[in-house]
């Protein structure tokens, strides 16, 4: 039965879900045939994906493709009651419930899971982590199943290389539809919507410090930098912060930056990014954000130990009075501030992103029981196939190879 914060909330939950719809063709063209052939019938899928609307719009999907879907979050902050409300009125079991308590979001996971899946869509690694602990009974059934996100497939590859993944995982972060488009154009777009709806502080003019260069930390850099903002890269990659510097970026170490900034965002998957000695000399009012998964990569707990006073500002920022009466602002806890504070990825990014995850379960339930346990790249040809069903969606297409232009290629002669 699924465990949600108002039911009342339904009717405008199931509209946002209607309006991605429209937004997301390669999906929809996946659901349309799945509908017909029903791949998943008689099987059990659990997610752990951010509870809002394009990831409900997945799970109907799925749903109908005829499986029985139970649907939870993947963070406390993200989970939009009205969405969740909205899902459970369209018949998916539905478990997630915004601002819980760590302790309430881990019972959310154990209801969700408690179905004895067949197969599963992580986004973090969560599930894994239950799974493979004290809840590993309920995963007597399961195939395998995908991962979304960068933090969760580091957390996956190191299982498996300590022999501790029990089933196999598919690397769907890593897929080119996912890191191109969707780390990279989503998370730019989405994290200053974010911290613009939340702050409604202008961006340019402003030094914004991005750390991580990897395909999010780009498109961040990329869209501050396009809005007229002063843009400094942190990096422990030289080849990545040299490829920041060639686009343009001033690229040195935290400590370094952490005078000069006005906004941060961290976007490295790692721990400890912006911690004590970087408060102690950070301008008054400046902002501080994360669009890693989890709330570690700005140490919250240091920055509340030195704070004299703490208190709210706006929906989303608390701010912390340090003992010189500087004032440090934390965006969303340091959670996911796109989706803590935000709206997440547009629908069109997400469209691609949950293609790929609809496909690698179909080709997990096909292929799962041979696989190796430990994690596996996406077939090219899904990554092909989802590609193409985009462009067919958005009215475009590309050329195609003659047999001569082919034999050109794969040859030596000119």
């Amino acid at each position: 039965m699924s465990i949600v914060k108002d039911t009342s909330l339904a009717e405008y939950g199931r509209m946002k879900i209607a309006w991605v719809r429209d937004f997301m063709p390669a999906l929809g063209a996946i659901r349309e045939r799945m509908e017909r052939e029903r791949p998943f019938a008689g099987m059990k899928i659990t997610m752990s994906i951010h509870m809002e609307a394009k990831t409900a719009y997945l799970a109907t999907c799925l749903q109908a493709a005829g499986a029985e879907v139970h649907a939870t979050g993947c963070n406390p902050l993200s989970t939009q009651d009205d969405v969740a409300a909205g899902l459970a009125s369209l018949g998916v079991e539905t478990y997630a419930i915004h601002g819980v308590s760590e302790a309430e979001y881990q019972e959310l996971l154990v209801a969700a899971l408690s179905c004895h899946p067949d197969l599963i869509i992580d986004d973090g690694g969560d599930l894994v982590n239950l799974l493979t602990g004290d809840y590993s009974h309920l995963a007597d059934r399961l195939i395998g199943g995908g991962e979304e996100t960068t933090t969760g497939i580091h957390r996956l590859l190191a299982r498996a290389k300590a022999g501790k993944l029990p089933f196999p995982m598919m690397d769907v972060n890593d897929a080119m539809c996912k890191h191109y488009y969707d780390n990279k154009y989503g998370t730019g777009q989405s994290v200053w919507d974010a911290i613009m709806h939340t702050t409604n502080l202008l961006v340019a003019g402003k030094t914004v410090v991005v750390a991580g260069y990897g395909y999010c930390g780009r498109g961040v850099a990329m869209r501050a930098k396009g809005m007229g903002a002063n843009v400094i890269v942190t990096e422990i990659d030289p080849i990545k912060a040299l490829e920041a510097s060639m686009d343009g970026m001033r690229v040195m170490t935290m400590d370094q930056a952490a005078p000069e900034g006005d906004i941060f965002v961290t976007v490295t998957g790692c721990r400890d990014v912006i911690t004590k000695r970087h408060f102690e000399v950070m301008k008054h009012n400046a902002f501080l954000s994360n669009a890693g998964h989890f709330n570690v990569e700005v140490n919250g707990e240091a920055l509340r130990q030195m704070a004299v006073r703490v208190f709210p500002r706006r929906a989303e920022i608390v701010g912390y009075e340090l003992p010189d009466g500087r004032v440090l602002n934390l965006l969303a806890e340091g959670r996911l501030v796109n989706l803590a504070s935000g709206n997440g990825h547009p629908a069109e990014i997400m469209d691609t992103s949950f293609a790929l995850q609809a496909l690698c379960l179909e080709y997990m339930k096909d292929h799962g029981r041979g696989l190796s346990h430990t994690v596996h790249e996406v077939p090219k040809a899904i990554d092909e196939a989802v590609s193409r069903l985009k462009l067919a969606g958005v009215g475009m297409a590309v050329d195609t190879l003659t047999p001569e232009q082919e034999a050109y290629l794969s040859g030596w002669e000119v």
